[in-house]
């Protein structure tokens, strides 16, 4: 198969397509025989009666023909209607009435073991064992080549300028003076285009606005603003409890003063698009994404200017943030990259961050790959959601990985957008083991956290103290501490999602396989067999 870059947005993580599934009929369909109990061969036929036409004369003259026989024609109809509307609603429900065929793939022979009657749904077999094998053959071309910064700040010249190279003292978060140029009556968040699409937001920024010139100050009759970025990032996975971590941490003092949790600037809107589907837009700058934090600069700035209706401990207010997106979206690359034979980006996300920000703290949140592609399913597939479809689904980009990975090395794979573009369910975004070593090619092991969900939503008081002792905040008082751990869970699956159920036991079986082999590389380089996520 043939996976060329595309020239425009086709797919979102929430937007997926909708393809009919191609599943064999049955052999013996439209050969089955209707009986009726009607039989027009009468013994006691008169002779020289047209046999032909004596059907009809037998509809026309009911006195001929028994009321028995009349109603059993009756119901020989009524039976041959009612099989082929059960035949019309199969059809419909696999995608192959009135529907076009799904664009081809090159066949590949899937063994999971004895075939069953699950199985059957899809009639295609994946020798999981070769796969596994190839995964594994692939493991030396995993190690990615760190680009050189000069390269790294070449591509955007204007957002390495507004960065400087080293923060304020004494401030827990990364923040510096920028100098303030023009009339102090000009609205400094007018063109700001997070406010422009964030209701929420522009509310902050009008409240900014009325109290912004009280917050400027003067150093040597200059006149200067604080700016700060995240002190810690929130990267990912989608699906595996970000949104209530967040929410958790925004109960903080420290934290409270932070507004959006998803901006996906580092890997989307800084290159000038919002959703997949409407291509390219207008950029958002680096200005506009620093607005963001500029509550809690307005507040470190008090009480570094020692206003004594400040916080003694506005110095250790902290700024953060949590786009999921950011551990493994670096789909804009193959668009904006001159040269299409490059087969992995060349800059990821982590590199320009650790460029501007080398002592950023990373927070990762995990889950049983097999249970997050499911959640992922549920969540962002909009219409005609089964456990049926998800395993269809999920066999077809099985599939097209392997046969991706039988061209292509693991990592160009994993970040090759024709072929996420391609699947209709996010199948790439549980290969934890590519992301988390990607990140930990640029930063220390001692700066990122990976969680899991499992033991977030087990002993949630604990993985909480563990995430205030990363992030140095606390102790907590008994009020707050409360407060926390009562809040109910955010983002949780939806009723209508929860009466589906699981998934079938064919579907978790392929992708506990599947990913095996991934999981076993992330519990030896974190050292940790949690994550291996032991399937029974």
């Amino acid at each position: 198969m043939s996976l060329k870059h595309n020239k425009h947005w086709s797919h979102t993580h929430s937007d997926y397509s909708y393809r009919p599934q191609n599943l064999p009929l049955t052999d013996n369909f439209g050969k089955r025989s209707v009986r009726t109990f009607v039989d027009f061969r009468h013994t006691n036929m008169p002779e020289g009666l047209d046999i032909k036409g004596f059907p009809l004369l037998c509809l026309v003259n009911l006195s001929c023909v028994s009321k028995v026989k009349v109603i059993s024609f009756l119901v020989g109809l009524v039976l041959m209607f009612l099989i082929m509307a059960s035949y019309l609603l199969m059809w419909d429900r696999k995608g192959l009435l009135l529907s076009e065929f799904p664009r081809p793939f090159r066949p590949v022979v899937i063994m999971t073991g004895a075939t069953t009657a699950e199985d059957s749904l899809d009639r295609s077999f994946i020798d999981v064992k070769t796969l596994v094998k190839m995964i594994n053959s692939n493991e030396q071309n995993t190690s990615r080549k760190i680009p050189d910064e000069k390269d790294v700040i070449n591509t955007d010249p204007h957002f390495f300028s507004v960065i400087p190279r080293h923060f304020l003292p004494h401030v827990k978060s990364p923040c510096w003076y920028e100098e303030l140029s023009g009339d102090l009556g000009t609205d400094p968040y007018k063109n700001n285009r997070f406010s422009l699409r964030s209701k929420s937001f522009k509310n902050v920024c009008d409240h900014m606005r009325a109290r912004f010139h009280q917050n400027v100050c003067d150093i040597d009759g200059k006149r200067f603003r604080l700016r700060c970025l995240p002190y810690f990032y929130i990267i990912g996975q989608p699906k595996c409890g970000t949104t209530d971590l967040f929410h958790r941490l925004l109960m903080l003092p420290e934290l409270k003063f932070n507004t959006i949790k998803e901006p996906h600037w580092w890997t989307r809107k800084r290159f000038g698009y919002i959703r997949f589907k409407k291509g390219f837009q207008e950029r958002f700058p680096i200005e506009d994404y620093l607005d963001l934090f500029d509550l809690a600069a307005i507040n470190i700035q008090v009480g570094i200017s020692g206003n004594s209706s400040g916080d003694h401990r506005a110095n250790e207010i902290i700024t953060g943030e949590a786009s999921a997106s950011t551990m493994w979206d670096n789909q804009a690359w193959s668009y904006l990259h001159g040269n299409e034979e490059q087969t992995e980006p060349p800059f990821l996300a982590q590199d320009f961050i650790h460029a501007v920000q080398p002592g950023a703290k990373i927070i990762i949140m995990l889950r049983d790959p097999v249970e997050r592609l499911y959640s992922d399913y549920l969540y962002f597939t909009l219409a005609n959601k089964s456990a049926e479809d998800f395993h269809q689904k999920v066999v077809e980009c099985v599939q097209l990985f392997q046969s991706c990975l039988s061209e292509r090395s693991l990592r160009s794979c994993v970040y090759n957008t024709s072929l996420f573009n391609a699947m209709p369910v996010r199948l790439t975004l549980g290969m934890y083991f590519v992301f988390v070593l990607d990140w930990l090619t640029v930063f220390q092991r001692e700066q990122i956290l990976v969680l899991q969900l499992e033991d977030y939503a087990a002993n949630l008081r604990k993985t909480l103290k563990t995430v205030f002792d990363f992030l140095g905040v606390g102790p907590l008082s008994e009020q707050v501490e409360a407060s926390l751990t009562k809040r109910p869970m955010s983002n949780t699956r939806r009723a209508k999602d929860r009466i589906l159920g699981p998934m079938m036991p064919a579907t978790r079986n392929l992708l506990s396989q599947f990913y095996q082999p991934f999981n076993s590389k992330l519990a030896n380089i974190l050292n940790k067999k949690a994550f291996l996520w032991s399937y029974s």
